[in-house]
């Protein structure tokens, strides 16, 4: 089975720049499996963000939806997923059954060979939302970031830049 590992923390805390790191110490070349889409010019430029940080020795994978395909066919190498919180948000709003993905891509961990990183926010920190899709997000993330902790074998936990070992 491969080495999993999850690292959650809140926005902007040094989550992507530690998992990278993380990812390269086991070994180069990486896959990073990308799910965040591109629909307006500020989330592009976020994407175009995280390319410039990583090198030649990355083959990106833009993957919104079938991760558990992509880590599937990936297995050679160490992967990066980033991020589960988009991965989820892309599954919610396209009215996919994001609890079944997200079972499904847990059940296939077991299988796999090369290492996992995955990357998650941590949105149970703040105020309860206003509203029913943002409390439905909240909760559906909070409950998938429960079951990759479980399957994880490390879970850190990113505080201003600073990994706190969870798990």
């Amino acid at each position: 089975m491969a080495r999993i590992l999850l690292i959650t923390g809140g926005a902007r805390s040094g989550k992507s720049t530690l998992a990278e790191a993380r990812t390269l110490e086991l070994g180069s070349p990486a896959h990073y499996i990308a799910t965040a889409q591109a629909f307006d010019a500020e989330m592009e430029a976020r994407i175009a963000l995280h390319r410039a940080r990583r090198g030649p020795e990355w083959r990106t994978h833009a993957e919104p939806l079938a991760l558990r395909a992509a880590l599937c066919a990936t297995d050679d190498a160490p992967r990066l997923v980033d991020c589960l919180t988009l991965w989820l948000t892309n599954l919610m709003l396209g009215g996919h059954d994001w609890e079944a993905a997200a079972r499904e891509m847990i059940a296939a961990l077991p299988a796999l060979t090369a290492p996992v990183v995955f990357v998650s926010n941590e949105v149970g920190l703040g105020i309860v939302p206003d509203n029913r899709l943002s409390r439905e997000f909240r909760d559906a993330a909070g409950f998938l970031n429960q079951w990759v902790a479980a399957a994880a074998d490390e879970v850190i936990f990113t505080v201003a830049g600073l990994p706190m070992k969870v798990k």
